[in-house]
C-alpha cells in the first residue's frame, strides 16, 4: 500500500471532524467502490438503476475489473491506486466494501474514521472479535454502516415476518434452512480471466493482512476456497440464512452452536469443507438446523422451513404457508380397551370433535397460501435502503450490530466444526464465550 497507516489516520481524524452533510432531494450521493469483482458489478448495476447517487471512484487489485467498471459506469470514473487514497477524497460520501472477507474489518474501520458511510458485503467480519470494534466505531461516529445480505429487504421475507409476528404460525420452535449447490461455479471454482498474470494482478494489494504466500491466481480469483481469506460455506452462505432468521424471529444470536463439516468431493487444494451441518439453539425459544452441500442441488440457493404449532412457512424463491391439519388419533390405543369403554370414549362430544373430523359440519378450508416476488429485485431494494439511511441518518435494520451477530453465527459454526465441541455465545460481551 502506498500510504502509511499513520499518515492515513492523521488525515482521517481531520476529515471525521467535518459535519455530516444533509442531502436535499436533488443532491447526488457520491460513492466509491472498493473491490470490483462479480458481486460488486451487480451492486454497481443496481445503484445505477436508483436515483440520487453517482459512482465516482473505484479501486481493485485486478486491472481487468477496472476496465470493465469503466465500461459499465463510464470512462469518467476515477481509478485509485489504493483504497486509502479514495477515503482521503472529500468528494466521496460513501463507499461499498466488496472485497474478500479478510479485508472487511480494516477497510470498514478506515472508512468510518475517514467520515464515510459504508455498505459492506456480508460477512461483516473475518473474525468474531472484530465485530464490536466496528459497532462501537459506527455508533461513536454516527456513520451509517449497512451489511449486504439483501434477502430481508424483499417483500417475501417481510411478508413472512408479518405472518410470524401476527401469530399465524403459532409457536415456532424449529427452523430448517439449507443452501445447496452442485456445480463447479457453485463450489467457487470460478473461471480465471486469460489475461490474469503478475502484470495485471496486484498480489500484495490482495493479500493485505493475510499471511504472505506465493503468487496464485487460484487464491486470488477463488479466494472463498481458502481459510486465509474466507470462512467458507459458513461465512458465504450461512450468514444469509442467519440474517433472515434473526430478522424473521426478532432474535439476536444463538446461545449454543454445534457443527460438523467435511471436504468430501472438491479436493482441489482448498482447505474449507464442501459439506457443513449445524444446530443453533436460541434463547428466544427455538432451534435452527442449518445444512449445505456442494454435491447436490435440491433446495438450491437457499430455502427455509419455519415450523410452528399452527402452520408452516416454506421460503424458496416465493412464500408458501401451509396451515396445520393435525388430527388426534387414539384409535389404536382405545381399541385395546374393553369394548364398552371404547364406545363410551367416542360418545364424548369433545373427543368426537378432536378425533373424528369426518363427523364435523362441512366447510371449505385453506390448504396452501402462496406469495411471489414481483418488482425490483432485493439487491436494488437493499441498496435503496442504504441511500435512504445516508439521507435520513437513520440506520436500516441490517446495521453493524445485526451484521456482527449474523457473522458471529458463522464464526461459531466454524469453531465448533474445527474443535468438535459446543460453542457458546456471551451476550454481555457480544462475543464467543471463552472455553
Amino acid at each position: 500500500m502506498r500510504m502509511s497507516r499513520r499518515a492515513f489516520l492523521q488525515g482521517a481524524a481531520a476529515m471525521a471532524a467535518v459535519p455530516v452533510p444533509v442531502y436535499s432531494a436533488n443532491d447526488r450521493i457520491q460513492i466509491g467502490v472498493i473491490g470490483a469483482g462479480a458481486r460488486s458489478h451487480e451492486l454497481m448495476q443496481a445503484l445505477m438503476e436508483l436515483p440520487g447517487n453517482a459512482i465516482v471512484g473505484v479501486v481493485d487489485a485486478y486491472q481487468g475489473r477496472i476496465e470493465r467498471t469503466k465500461d459499465r459506469v463510464g470512462k469518467h470514473i476515477k481509478v485509485y491506486p489504493d483504497y486509502r487514497e479514495m477515503l482521503q477524497d472529500r468528494s466521496i460520501d460513501a463507499v461499498l466494501v466488496v472485497t474478500p472477507d479478510h479485508w472487511h474489518h480494516r477497510m470498514v474501520l478506515d472508512a468510518i474514521a475517514a467520515g464515510k458511510d459504508v455498505y459492506c458485503e456480508k460477512p461483516l467480519t473475518y473474525r468474531c472479535s472484530e465485530g464490536m470494534e466496528i459497532v462501537r466505531a459506527a455508533q461513536a461516529s454516527g456513520r451509517i454502516v449497512q451489511v449486504g445480505s439483501q434477502g430481508m429487504s424483499g417483500p417475501i421475507q417481510q411478508k413472512a415476518k408479518e405472518m410470524i409476528k401476527a401469530g399465524k404460525l403459532g409457536q415456532v420452535t424449529l427452523i430448517r434452512a439449507t443452501f445447496n449447490r452442485n456445480t463447479a461455479s457453485g463450489a467457487w471454482v470460478y473461471p480465471i480471466p486469460p489475461d490474469a498474470s503478475p502484470k495485471t494482478v496486484n498480489w500484495e494489494m490482495f493479500l493485505g493482512p493475510a499471511p504472505k504466500r506465493p503468487f496464485s491466481l487460484e487464491r486470488f480469483f477463488r479466494w472463498r476456497c481458502f481459510e486465509d481469506y474466507s470462512g467458507g460455506i459458513a461465512t458465504d452462505l450461512f450468514v444469509h440464512l442467519c440474517t433472515t432468521i434473526h430478522f424473521l424471529m426478532d432474535a439476536k444470536a444463538p446461545s449454543r452452536v454445534l457443527a460438523m463439516g467435511q471436504l468430501y468431493r472438491w479436493k482441489d487444494g482448498r482447505d474449507v469443507p464442501d459439506t457443513l451441518n449445524a444446530i443453533l439453539e436460541y434463547p428466544e425459544g427455538f432451534t435452527v438446523n442449518l445444512s449445505a452441500t456442494f454435491n447436490n442441488q435440491v433446495t438450491a440457493e437457499g430455502s427455509f422451513q419455519i415450523l410452528g404449532t399452527e402452520g408452516t412457512i416454506n421460503l424458496a424463491g416465493g412464500l408458501e404457508f401451509i396451515p396445520e391439519r393435525a388430527v388426534e388419533d387414539n384409535r389404536w390405543i382405545v381399541e385395546s380397551w374393553p369394548k364398552h369403554l371404547e364406545e363410551a370414549y367416542y360418545r364424548d362430544p369433545k373427543v368426537r370433535q378432536l378425533e373424528l373430523p369426518d363427523t364435523r359440519p362441512p366447510k371449505a378450508v385453506e390448504v396452501v397460501e402462496r406469495y411471489a416476488h414481483e418488482g425490483l429485485n432485493t439487491t436494488i431494494l437493499h441498496l435503496q435502503h442504504f441511500l435512504e439511511s445516508i439521507r435520513t441518518r437513520k440506520p436500516y435494520w441490517q446495521d453493524a450490530l445485526a451484521g456482527h451477530r449474523a457473522a458471529a453465527c458463522a464464526h461459531m459454526i466454524n469453531l465448533s466444526a474445527k474443535q468438535g465441541r459446543v460453542v457458546e455465545w456471551d451476550f454481555e460481551r457480544e462475543d464467543i464465550k471463552q472455553a
